[in-house]
Order: C-alpha cells, then structure tokens, then sequence
C-alpha cells in the first residue's frame, strides 16, 4: 500500500503564480539573447512549468513551497522559480500569468502570454483530475477566438511545452505490460505532434519543447540506493521517448519541405526541443565536482516527510509539521521528490542556452 502511494505521489506531481510575477531580469541571465526575442510566452505542460494553476488545495500552495521566492507559496511546485520563470527571463518577458487567475489582473499583465500548465497533467489525461494538453490548448484557442492576443501578437510569441513524464507514470500506476510500453511511447509522441501542430495552426510564432529529463534519477526512484543510483528502467522510457519525439519531429520538418506546408515551418528556428536530460546531466556532474559546494549529492531531496506516508509539506494536527527542510537548499538540486529547486533550475538553465537561442 505504501509503494502504491509513493508512487501515485510520483504520477500525480511530477513533472513540469500568483500575483507575484517574478522577472529575471535577462541581462543576468546566462547567454541571454542579442537578437529581438518573443514578446509573448504561451505554456503548455505540467508541474515543471506550472506557476499556479492548481488549485489551493495543491501541495504548491502550501510552505514551505515558495520559501526562497517569493517567500510564500504561490503555486509553483519549488521552493522558488521554476523552468518557465527561466525560460521567461532569458527572453526579457514577465512570466506569464496563470490561466486559472486571468479574470483576477488587468488585460495588460496578459500581454506578456499565459500560462496554461497544470501540475500532475500530461498529454492524455492522468491520475490527476487537472487539464490534459489538449484542454489546455482548448482555453488558448478560446483566448485567440476572444481576440485577448492578435495575429500580430502571436505572430511574435513562442510556446513552451513541458509534458510526457506523468503519461508514462500513469501508465505505470494502471500497469500497463512492458511489452505494450513501445507502442504506448508511439500514441504519446503522436499526439504530442498533433497538438504542436495545432498550437503553431492558431498563430504561434515558434515553439519550443522539452525532451524529457533522466526520469530514472529522480528523488523518488533514487531513494532505494541512498540517492546514488539512478533507476535505468525509468531512465531508458525517457530515452525512447525522447528518441521517438526527434526522429518524428524531424519527419515531420522533412515532409513539410516537400509538399510545402507551413504548419510548422522547416526553418530550424521555428521548433526547437529543449534538451532536459542533456541540461539535468551535466548539471549532476557540475554540482559533483564544484568544489566548495554545501550539497554533496545532487540526487538528495531538500524537503522530505519525516516519516513513511508524509512528504514535503505535510502537516499534521494543530499545524504540526511532518517534513524537514535541508540545512542549505540554496545548494540543493531537488527541493522534493519530484522537483528541482530554484537552485536547480537555474543550474539547468545554465545548460540551455544554445537551444533557447533557435528561437530568436
């Protein structure tokens, strides 16, 4: 009973605000962009991008969720700012605002794009009762149909999708048979296609998304080798994928030069996958050999139950806490099972640099 819980845990939060909007300023973020950038951000995915579209019962809105930024929860599934907040920076834009929160700002905060990712959501629907991605892409093409962004706005916008761990984790919470996994990877990557050549069909400018990350080296799956060992049956699901998703993202560039489709142009700039696991990789081994660093195992959750059945967050009768926080989680990779720190993310983002610069 408890694994089936830890690993519903693991299918409901993995991945990938509100009214605090954080900007990052682009002059200090790594590798920023000397070409015009994107004026809008439109995002798609699950709790790696996510910035407060759960609801309030969400683990992100509780502490210590958004302890280094804003200094309380504010949705996002990390102590501070997570890929899209990043992501945002680098092209000199306010991170979008939430979709679940658009009827609570003015229509000028809207006009640096929207963020319609629910953590816990993937391309088909999950264990998680939130939007799968195509009900998100249904509340952006509402936004379109209701003229809140103009041809001219999307024309200059760039989308951002985070999705696919929590369809293999769902799978794996159904259990579905190893032998039925390939085709299952095949019907997640083509519907992953369908949808971004949907998005890029209401206007979007170019789009970015993501590979998945080493999924095998999460917290959750580390724990049983004291967070030394990575779990090379999750690691190799994202290898497939990830396999899967170039080579048809490449035919789909190769049949379009053909017959001269433009849904998703064969410009390379037009559609970049952002290299996670690449990014989380290098960013393991850095954090291992920098010397001076407080975290010796980047593998290590920050925020943890403190017993069996809690998890980070987790509070008891009369506001007892369950979990504990790490002594320095301003050096900690993971801030819970499932998620990257701030520190984390900005150590990722220290890797992307070269495919965010497709985009411009």
């Amino acid at each position: 009973m408890e694994k089936q819980r830890d690993l519903l845990f693991f299918c409901l939060v993995l991945a990938c605000s509100s009214s605090f909007l954080p900007w990052v300023s682009s002059s200090s973020a790594e590798g920023g962009p000397e070409k015009a950038p994107p004026k809008l951000l439109f995002v798609f995915g699950d709790s790696y991008a996510d910035t407060g579209n759960t609801e309030e019962l969400s683990v992100a809105w509780v502490p210590p969720y958004g302890s280094t930024f804003p200094g309380e929860p504010s949705g996002r599934f990390s102590d501070g700012l997570v890929l899209t907040d990043y992501v945002a920076s680098y092209f000199g834009i306010e991170s979008p605002h939430p979709y679940r929160l658009r009827n609570h700002v003015n229509k000028t905060v809207l006009q640096h794009g929207m963020n319609f990712a629910y953590g816990g959501t993937g391309v088909f629907d999950t264990m998680a009762k939130e939007p799968n991605m195509t009900t998100q892409i249904d509340f952006f093409q509402s936004s379109v149909e209701q003229n809140v962004y103009t041809k001219h706005d999307l024309s200059s916008s760039v989308a951002l999708v985070s999705l696919a761990g929590n369809d293999y984790a769902a799978f794996a919470m159904k259990k579905g048979k190893p032998e039925e996994l390939p085709s299952f990877i095949a019907s997640v990557i083509d519907q992953l296609i369908h949808n971004l050549k949907r998005i890029r069909g209401l206007g979007v400018g170019k789009i970015m998304v993501t590979a998945l990350g080493p999924l095998g080296c999460l917290p959750q799956l580390t724990a049983v080798s004291s967070f030394k060992n990575c779990s090379s049956k999750w690691d190799s699901i994202a290898r497939l994928h990830n396999l899967k998703l170039r080579q048809s993202l490449q035919e789909l560039k190769t049949n379009e030069s053909i017959t001269g489709s433009s849904c998703l142009s064969s410009s390379s700039s037009a559609l970049t996958v952002l290299d996670l696991d690449s990014a989380f990789i290098s960013a393991f081994d850095m954090l291992r050999h920098r010397s001076g660093e407080l975290s010796e195992n980047p593998l290590k959750p920050c925020c943890v139950g403190m017993t069996a059945g809690y998890s980070c967050g987790s509070v008891g009768d009369k506001g007892v806490k369950n979990y504990v926080v790490c002594d320095h989680p301003e050096t900690s990779f993971f801030w819970d099972n499932i998620h990257p720190s701030q520190y984390g993310w900005r150590a990722v983002y220290s890797f992307l640099g070269s495919s965010l610069h497709h985009l411009l």
